[in-house]
This record gives structure tokens, sequence and C-alpha cells, in this order.
């Protein structure tokens, strides 16, 4: 092998451990602010995928449906609206704990459909819910669970109380304050 030769293999290899070490560094990061942005939702999808490049592939791919959704803050009188709304039903609950706990659903669905979130079916929701609000997706979730278990009358009083509970943390980081609806917009 001549010296042309061998430095031509020598820059090539070079070349080539370089592109991977940036490949490897890109998926890394990508990991990490999925990671970082879905928090406990990234190792719910884990699990569930079994696979976290699969994992993965779907919670970016929910980010890149809900960027062309035109989800929307709500104006300083919704935010108000709803925030009554909601203490209505919380004071409904002392008198009829499943009935306010479905109108709390009914809230809670009333506040998505405001802020432009696609009202299909609730995987879906939950997902689109996710991406900025990963934080209380799971609060949901057990909400809705609980929610069903009601309509087939297998719920408690203490399983519609915590069904509130669940509700009201989604309800209230989905509401905002007018620092987080402008910071929303921004991104």
């Amino acid at each position: 092998m001549d010296q042309t030769t061998l430095i031509i293999a020598v820059i090539v290899a070079v070349v080539v451990i370089v592109a991977v070490a940036l490949w490897a560094y890109s998926q890394k990061r990508r990991s990490e602010d999925l990671r970082e942005r879905f928090g406990p939702e990234y190792g719910r999808a884990v699990r569930a995928s079994g696979d976290p490049r699969r994992a993965e592939a779907e919670l970016a791919a929910r980010q890149e449906r809900v960027e062309r959704l035109h989800i929307r803050p709500l104006s300083a009188p919704d935010r108000e609206r709803f925030a009554q709304a909601w203490h209505a039903t919380q004071a409904r609950f002392v008198d009829d704990p499943a009935g306010a706990m479905a109108d709390a659903d009914r809230l809670v669905d009333e506040v998505m459909r405001a802020r432009g979130y696609p009202m299909g079916d609730f995987e879906q929701r939950a997902a689109d819910v996710s991406v900025d609000h990963a934080a209380v997706v799971e609060h949901y979730r057990l909400a809705h669970g609980i929610a069903q278990r009601a309509q087939r009358g297998e719920a408690s009083t203490e399983d519609l109380r915590k069904a509130m509970v669940h509700y009201r943390a989604l309800f209230e980081d989905l509401l905002g304050s007018e620092q987080t609806e402008r910071m929303e917009v921004q991104r």
C-alpha cells in the first residue's frame, strides 16, 4: 500500500468514526430531550412498547402531531368561566359525588375542546395532552379509568373523590396561568 492510499484510508476511517460519534451523540441527545419533555410519560411509553427506540419514535410522532394542531391558550374570560364552573363542580361533590365526577369529566373535555385539542378517542386525547402536559397526563388516565368504572356502578365514593383529585390536577394544568399561556404561545 502506498503512502497516498494509506493517508486516504486513515482520513476515511476518521470521517467514519466522527460521523458515527456524531450520530450516537444526536441519538443520545434526542433521547434526553424526549425524556426531559415527557417525564414519566417517557417511561410509560417505553414500558408499553417494550423498546426504547419504538417508544421514542411514538413520542416524536406525538410532538409532530400536536405541533400541527392549533392548540391555543384560553382567554382570561374563558379561564375565569371554567374556574367558576370547576368550583361549582367541586361544591356539588358533597351532595352528588357521581354527578360531580361526571361534570368534572365533561368540564375537562370542554377545556380541551376550547384549547383546540381534537376530541377523538380517549387514548389519542391522552397522547395529545401528554406533549404539553406530561406531568399530569397520568392523572387524566387514572380519572378516566375511575369514570369508566363509575359508569358501570363499580366505583366507591372514595374512588370518585380520587377521580376528582386527578381531574383537578389536569384541569388546573390545562387552565394554566397567563404566564404559562404566554410561554406556550412562544414555543
